[in-house]
């Protein structure tokens, strides 16, 4: 899982040169959960895919890799959560760089690899997961391969999560409008 969840995070970063470099690492370590992705973003190229990650992840919100949007919203509630998994990484050690927002998915699966407690981050933001999993296949887009090698290693949803995610996929996240003018 360490291994899925590591590579899964640099998959889920931006493709620029960095991405390009590290994909036959990631090709050697973990083929057998990426070999699809891997081979459908060697044919797409590095400005297709860019413009790909881009108009998927910077312009669609149902494809959001901040983990909290999709249970908070763009709401006052979402700074708490925020700042919650900041406390937890400092626990384990951990200090993020100034321009990292904790809840970014690649930011938890690399924490999740490399420190004990981050599985449980994962699990803790499994429906968030789920409804980007949706969203990207929806899409058609190659990420809904990465996403879903992730949750492949989660518990199953449970029947409360499934329900949850029927509830934000129809209606969206939380909203406030505290402060707004009509």
């Amino acid at each position: 899982m360490k291994v899925l969840w590591q590579a899964a995070a640099h998959l889920l970063a931006y493709p620029d040169e960095r991405f390009w470099r590290r994909l036959p690492l990631i090709r050697e370590a973990a083929a057998p959960y990426f070999a699809p992705f891997l081979d459908r973003v060697a044919r797409l190229g590095a400005g297709e895919l860019a413009a790909h990650y881009v108009e998927t992840f910077d312009l669609d919100r149902r494809c959001c890799l901040y983990l909290t949007y999709y249970a908070d919203g763009d709401t006052r509630r979402r700074g708490a959560s925020l700042a919650a998994l900041k406390r937890r990484y400092r626990a384990a050690g951990w200090e993020l760089m100034e321009d990292e927002l904790p809840d970014f998915l690649p930011v938890v699966l690399e924490f999740a690899a490399l420190d004990a407690t981050g599985a449980e981050v994962l699990r803790e933001h499994r429906v968030g997961l789920e409804l980007l999993r949706a969203a990207l296949e929806r899409r058609g887009s190659p990420y809904a391969l990465v996403v879903g090698a992730v949750c492949g290693t989660l518990p199953p949803a449970t029947a409360e999560q499934r329900a949850e995610v029927r509830r934000l996929a129809a209606g969206g996240p939380p909203a406030e409008s505290v402060g707004r003018q009509p």
